[in-house]
């Protein structure tokens, strides 16, 4: 008998369906219970969780403060996304995609909500005028890689990462074929930094921010656990660029903030 699966006319929602995020995916959006977001004392309320996506913005949040900009002052509320945080009215209230990170800037009135990863580390940028360049060139170089990050990380944490090390059963075809990606995008990034310092030049700039959480941490063995399987250490480059970065005092400070 074949186990090819065959799949039906009209899916429909099986609600167990296995693996470490099962019981928090669903098809459809919106709130299904109703509770208030915490409000701390500072101008920008981060609601988030300690993800590749959301050390994105604790780094950046971090980065500015290193440039002592004041006004980016800050509180981190801990969202649990593995108890359903995300899906409370409040937070879908900030970002109805019920996915973290999301920002609230309380300094200007009414309050700005900034949802997804990359829109909040350019809103950032453009708020403090800081780590975004200014030349044309320079500007959509950096936006290119941001942009970049944002299209690539889905194959590498939803594809790749799900199949490798999340998945209830492992499955040749899924793994080969998201490593196969992988390994490309490792490829892109490292022939990209043998012919500059930082990913968009030689400036330390959003798209770094963006980028090592999810390929920085990954070579260096904090993703996964997949760097010796993807051959890791053999993009010189990359890893190069990953150390670098990982000793910035506001990247060990970012991955470290306590969300309460």
């Amino acid at each position: 008998m074949s186990n090819t699966y065959v799949p039906p006319k009209v899916w429909k929602w099986q609600q167990e369906s296995g693996g470490r995020f099962a019981s928090i995916n669903r098809p459809i959006a919106g709130a299904t219970h109703e509770k208030e977001l915490p409000r701390g004392k500072h101008p920008l309320q981060l609601y988030s969780l300690g993800t590749p996506n959301g050390v994105k913005i604790t780094i950046m949040l971090e980065e500015l403060r290193a440039l002592g900009i004041k006004q980016a002052a800050y509180d981190a509320h801990l969202i649990q996304i593995m108890e359903g945080d995300q899906f409370s009215s409040g937070f879908v209230a900030i970002n109805p995609n019920s996915k973290i990170p999301a920002l609230l800037d309380t300094s200007v009135e009414p309050p700005i909500r900034v949802f997804e990863s990359g829109s909040i580390l350019l809103y950032l940028a453009e708020k403090f005028d800081a780590l975004l360049p200014h030349d044309v060139a320079k500007r959509t170089e950096t936006l290119n890689w941001l942009f970049w990050q944002m299209g690539s990380a889905p194959i590498l944490g939803g594809g790749f990462g799900h199949f490798y090390a999340y998945a209830p059963e492992k499955y040749e075809y899924p793994i080969n074929r998201y490593t196969m990606e992988a390994k490309r995008q490792l490829d892109v990034l490292d022939r990209q930094l043998a012919e500059h310092t930082y990913v968009a030049g030689e400036e330390y700039t959003i798209a770094d921010i963006a980028i090592w959480p999810w390929y920085g941490a990954l070579v260096l063995g904090h993703v996964y656990d997949a760097a010796e399987f993807l051959d890791a250490r053999s993009y010189k480059n990359l890893v190069r660029w990953a150390e670098m970065i990982a000793q910035r005092p506001a990247v060990i400070s970012g991955r470290q903030i306590n969300l309460t």
